[in-house]
């Protein structure tokens, strides 16, 4: 009787200190629910308010770009985007190239309202602030998928703003071709020593770095590359990616394509508006453009890497694909580093602007390094050992 009671006892006891421990463990395992999307604690007013407007538009939405090329079509989409979603109500008619102004004049006439809309590579603005490179491409840069997170998760998308709004607009991201090919040349390159005295064609701070390391660069038109590469005016030359490359008809007069295209890791696009004009949407519309950009930046990469798939098997088929030795690939980064330091140290805005970027690739370290850089090869090449791209 007393081994029972002593038995009971000590269940009792054992019940009385579960109790806490488990509260207590139940405590610690419950968490907060995690990530938020931090538009919705933004526009609730705006959801309980917003109508339906009645108002319409017509815009007029210039271009650098001719109608061959696939950068027109992103422009052509978004527009007939917008028109869809807005029943017709913001109608916007896209002008190429020197049908209302030259492809490098668009930045002014949409920042003094003879047209409210326009499209770029927002690199061919250097020239006006050195920052602009920085939303379009970096040598050695992000990815695409870099730029998505940075835009639109890492405060990328403001800083973009802010530079645009000091000429009178508002921007949006507008499509990303990916990464892009490296130089269509008649010189086989491989080494450092055979970029020396290299003639070349390229935009950006690429073309800095390429006359940095013994090359000579000339930022010609993408409509003046082909003839300059036949008549040997050039030795080498890069416009963009693949299904982008191929009307152009590089392979045509050139042997050689040198790869990987490092001075561009991915090629973004904007929208930019004249401010007084976008200022003059009801919110409804500005919604639908909003919306529309982020559209044309998703379908945008799908449809050119599908593109791609063909457009190199064509390339293949004309041209030799030349690889960089890894010791050249490195010097390239070494060489790019250097520069782009001494360019943050003149421009603080850069400096914000690129210190941002490569914030955002240290962080995002981590979990490329527990993906292991797996890329989707095809199964039967998987198992037969290869692994990163």
């Amino acid at each position: 009787m007393r081994s029972m009671k002593s038995f009971l006892g000590l269940v009792a006891a054992v019940m009385v200190l579960s109790v806490p421990m488990a509260a207590d463990a139940q405590q610690k395992v419950k968490r907060e629910k995690f990530g938020a999307d931090k538009r919705s604690a933004l526009i609730k007013d705006e959801l309980r308010t917003i109508k339906t407007s009645n108002q319409n538009f017509k815009w007029k939405m210039v271009l650098p770009w001719t109608k061959g090329l696939l950068f027109y079509d992103m422009a052509v989409h978004f527009a007939e985007t917008v028109k869809l979603a807005s029943g017709g109500r913001l109608d916007i008619k896209v002008y190429s190239a020197g049908e209302l102004v030259g492809a490098m004049e668009i930045f002014d006439a949409v920042s003094k309202g003879s047209a409210e809309v326009g499209h770029d590579w927002p690199g061919y603005w250097k020239g006006k602030n050195e920052n602009f490179i920085s939303f379009g491409s970096v040598p050695y840069g992000l990815d695409t998928e870099g730029y998505n997170i940075w835009l639109y998760e890492r405060g990328g998308l403001e800083q973009m703003q802010e530079l645009y709004a000091k000429f009178g607009l508002y921007v949006l991201p507008g499509g990303n071709a990916g990464q892009e090919m490296g130089f269509f040349s008649n010189k086989k390159a491989k080494s450092m020593a055979d970029f020396k005295g290299l003639r070349t064609r390229t935009w950006g701070w690429y073309a800095d770095i390429i006359n940095i390391y013994g090359g000579s660069n000339t930022p010609l038109p993408g409509g003046e590359v082909y003839m300059a590469l036949e008549r040997g005016v050039i030795d080498a030359a890069e416009f963009s990616s693949p299904a982008a490359n191929w009307p152009m008809g590089f392979d045509e007069v050139t042997k050689y394509v040198i790869s990987p295209g490092a001075h561009q890791p991915s090629c973004q696009f904007s929208f930019f508006f004249n401010k007084k004009a976008w200022d003059s949407l009801p919110p409804d519309l500005k919604w639908i453009v909003d919306t529309a950009a982020k559209e044309t930046q998703l379908w945008s990469w799908a449809w050119q890497e599908n593109l791609n798939i063909e457009a190199i098997k064509m390339f293949k088929q004309k041209v030799e694909f030349v690889q960089m030795g890894d010791d050249a690939v490195t010097e390239f980064a070494k060489i790019t580093k250097k520069y782009l330091e001494e360019v943050k140290a003149k421009h603080p805005e850069v400096k914000k602007t690129l210190d941002s970027q490569e914030q955002l690739k240290k962080d995002f370290a981590n979990w490329r390094t527990v993906r292991m850089g797996l890329v989707p090869w095809p199964l039967d090449d998987f198992i037969n050992g290869k692994r990163t791209q």
